[in-house]
């Protein structure tokens, strides 16, 4: 989270080997929350309608996992979590379609502040990431740096659709 660059400096020098107390923990809780999720939505949902979801958790599950067995990495993980800020706003919206309350002043606001939490949280974390990626690609070994660049193109185009969608949806009807 952004408080604990402020409280951990040396993490924005070093995503690799740096991370604050608690920081591995919090990976750690989050690949057992999509490990969960996926196997949730293996068991109650058609694969049609959940097909993209199962490929984004198993990206994240790969990615966060590696983080949480070497011990490295963590401080890259912690960032992607940015992503997951938006992820409150998704489910509102969700929750707001389920009851039925599409055109009520709650979904509309939601709905901005979705977008707009998209484009911060998912759109430049992604960005940013991939960014941190290429620069610093001649001090990640070759199998990690694959495995992030291969979760980056497959995260970036997906989280992009995903946002047309969204906008299509809520505010081009």
């Amino acid at each position: 989270s952004p408080r604990r660059f402020c409280l951990h400096p040396g993490l924005s020098e070093d995503l690799v080997g740096t991370h604050p107390p608690g920081a591995h923990s919090l990976v750690a809780v989050s690949v057992g929350y999509f490990l969960e999720d996926f196997v949730d939505m293996l068991c109650n949902q058609k694969l049609h309608q959940s097909w993209e979801l199962l490929f984004h958790h198993s990206v994240v599950i790969v990615c966060f996992g590696i983080a949480v067995l070497l011990h490295q990495y963590v401080g890259f993980a912690l960032v992607a979590l940015l992503v997951e800020i938006n992820s409150i706003f998704l489910h509102l919206r969700q929750i707001l379609l389920m009851a039925n309350l599409v055109h009520t002043t709650c979904y509309r606001l939601n709905s901005i502040i979705n977008l707009g939490t998209y484009v911060v949280f998912r759109i430049a974390t992604l960005a940013w990431m991939t960014r941190w990626l290429f620069l610093n690609r001649e001090n990640v070994p070759p199998a990690t740096y694959a495995v992030g660049t291969v979760g980056m193109a497959i995260m970036t185009p997906m989280n992009i659709i995903l946002f047309y969608r969204l906008l299509r949806s809520d505010f081009f009807k």
